[in-house]
């Protein structure tokens, strides 16, 4: 969209990201701090106006957050994560289910929609399908199909979109889709489904950065589920990353927050422990065990 207005604009992500979004128009042209730390630098260095993107704290993002709050840049926030810290200019709004539609809501607010071309329109659509977990999400809402309509007129093809990130499985995913199946255990009276993942498993199957996309969802598929957590050892350090996933008014958000060094929306959370995984999820099931829903 900033290219279609005549803008010099640069894309930075912290790390890389999953293999199935890789299909994406200027895919290739995302800076990867990870890998090209001197031209993410000097991009942030050399900006007039950073946008900030699906984050609420500088400390989501990795190497990019010190050299972000150092900048002089004018720094725009457009996110739905819960309690969002101080920047220049915010466009907060937790009830909205896609960062993906408030980025369209700010073109309709410069009244520049006829700048949203073939391009925007599968970049915007993908943001939304994927934010809203393919349009399951409770604060999907008759205003969030309007805009997907809108960006099916303007070039967004569905069935290609669909095919091309959901249809990319490799076998290894599957292997570790299968190995978390077999072991699903339920706790709290069967309200909340626990899975897990350790590293020499990971190394094992080869895994790819986006393999566990959408695992956790799985124990919330089970009938009576009303909490869902994927553990997984991270491959190179000694810490759990967490995935919280939740139905109706469970809050996995403030639980994230309290217990597990996280946070996210209210039925969809994330967060990370410095034990191991079978304290981990030891720990989890004697907190989740005081909640009361």
């Amino acid at each position: 969209f900033l290219k279609n207005k005549g803008l010099e604009s640069t894309i930075l992500v912290p790390n890389d990201f999953p293999k199935f979004l890789k299909w994406m128009p200027d895919a290739k042209k995302v800076v990867i701090a990870e890998y090209k730390r001197k031209k993410a630098g000097e991009a942030i260095y050399n900006a007039n106006v950073i946008f900030c993107l699906d984050f609420n704290s500088a400390a989501r993002i990795g190497i990019l957050g010190d050299w972000l709050t150092k900048s002089w840049a004018t720094k725009i926030l457009i996110d739905h994560h819960q309690q969002p810290e101080d920047f220049d200019y915010i466009y907060s709004d937790v009830t909205i289910p896609a960062t993906s539609q408030m980025v369209y809501h700010f073109i309709e607010a410069l009244g520049e929609e006829n700048l949203v071309d073939e391009n925007v329109a599968s970049c915007l659509y993908t943001g939304i399908m994927t934010d809203t977990g393919g349009f399951r999400f409770r604060s999907t809402s008759a205003t969030t199909h309007r805009i997907t309509a809108n960006l099916i007129e303007k070039g967004a093809n569905p069935t290609a979109i669909s095919s091309d990130t959901w249809d990319t499985n490799s076998v290894s995913r599957l292997h570790l889709l299968s190995l978390v199946l077999a072991r699903i255990e339920m706790v709290k009276d069967g309200k909340a489904a626990i899975l897990y993942l350790k590293r020499d498993e990971l190394k094992e199957f080869g895994y790819q950065k986006g393999d566990t996309e959408g695992f956790v969802n799985y124990g919330l598929s089970i009938a009576g589920a009303q909490v869902a957590v994927l553990f997984i050892e991270d491959l190179y350090q000694d810490f759990i990353k967490i995935s919280f996933r939740s139905k109706d008014e469970v809050d996995v958000n403030q639980f994230a927050r309290k217990h597990f060094n996280g946070g996210g929306h209210i039925n969809a959370a994330g967060g990370r422990y410095d034990k191991t995984i079978e304290e981990t999820i030891a720990d989890f099931k004697e907190f989740i065990e005081e909640e009361e829903f």
